[in-house]
């Protein structure tokens, strides 16, 4: 199983029109659009899961670039994602207990 990153969709992408765009190349396990939290507006980007591997990688060299909705898709294996450091600074610092 492969996760595949898929960077420049339209914000009207729909999982539907990624996933056709996949099965092209192999089964899809997974379609996932990333949204804004708050909003719930679409934020670009996505990722696909694809059974073979063998699969997905001939699905990545074959979109990377490819047209859909107007925007060159940007489709690469995806990263895991990356902990983040405990949090951040905060400031330097106070004068007179004020910011």
């Amino acid at each position: 199983m492969k996760n595949i990153f898929v960077g420049n969709l339209s914000f009207g992408a729909t999982e539907a029109a990624v996933r056709s765009l996949f099965e092209a190349y192999g089964a899809v396990e997974r379609v996932s659009i990333v949204t804004d939290r708050d909003t719930g507006q679409a934020r670009g980007f996505g990722f696909v899961e694809m059974s073979s591997n063998s699969d997905a990688d001939r699905a990545i060299a074959e979109l990377n670039g490819r047209d859909l909705d107007g925007r060159a898709l940007n489709v690469n294996e995806a990263r895991p994602k990356t902990e983040r450091g405990a949090g951040g600074g905060g400031g330097g610092p106070r004068r007179n207990n004020r910011w």
